[in-house]
């Protein structure tokens, strides 16, 4: 059964997991692709493995689980590294979002991804990108809040990642999550706009 399949992104401090949570509540299962990543590690033993491969045996925690940490570090100093471990946790994801897609009962499913847009997987195609946008000030203000980072390391961050303007260029649609434009009425309107494009309702 193909289902139309909705990518939710955006950049750091965004909103776009609030959004996607809106999504949820409004019927739409969704796929966090970042938190399925992480948990691949977990339950996939051949992908931790091949992961270490790349990046050193001192991502492997003692108790042979992964030490996040390490391999964050790892793959942030050295771009080579970064670009063999996506190259493996890529595919995995996307063989992952497949499965679990197949298990839903809903013609439309939803895909957060952070970074989906900017290196496409083989794999997941969405039919509609939606892109969740915020002033940078206002993000940076979150993410200081919610991860107690300094303005310079979130700045950074979002120096590192696509501009807002990029996104919003391979955009379908855009969430205006700034605070002056309420998000119900817009993610409604999205919803509804691509249901009837699903279902042929007029």
């Amino acid at each position: 059964m193909s289902r139309t399949v909705i990518l939710c992104t955006g950049g750091i401090g965004s909103g776009k997991s609030f959004v996607v949570d809106i999504f949820r509540a409004m019927g739409i299962p969704a796929y966090d692709s970042d938190a399925a990543a992480k948990s691949l590690y977990d339950r996939d033993p051949q992908l931790l493995a091949a992961v270490a491969e790349v990046a050193g045996q001192g991502i492997i925690s003692p108790d042979g689980s992964l030490d996040r940490i390490q391999l964050a570090a790892r793959i942030f100093n050295d771009m080579e590294v970064r670009r063999k471990v996506e190259a493996l946790v890529h595919p995995a994801v996307a063989r992952d979002f497949a499965r679990w897609a197949e298990m839903q009962e809903s013609d439309i499913v939803l895909i957060e991804s952070a970074i989906l847009l900017e290196k496409p997987v083989d794999g997941i195609k969405p039919d509609y990108v939606v892109v969740v946008t915020a002033p940078e000030d206002l993000r940076i203000e979150r993410v200081c809040a919610r991860d107690n980072k300094t303005p310079e390391q979130v700045a950074l961050r979002i120096s590192l990642q696509w501009s807002d303007e990029q996104r919003v260029a391979l955009a379908d649609f855009t969430v205006d999550n700034s605070g002056s434009v309420p998000l119900v009425p817009q993610i409604d309107n999205i919803l509804q706009k691509i249901k009837t494009v699903v279902y042929g309702k007029n």
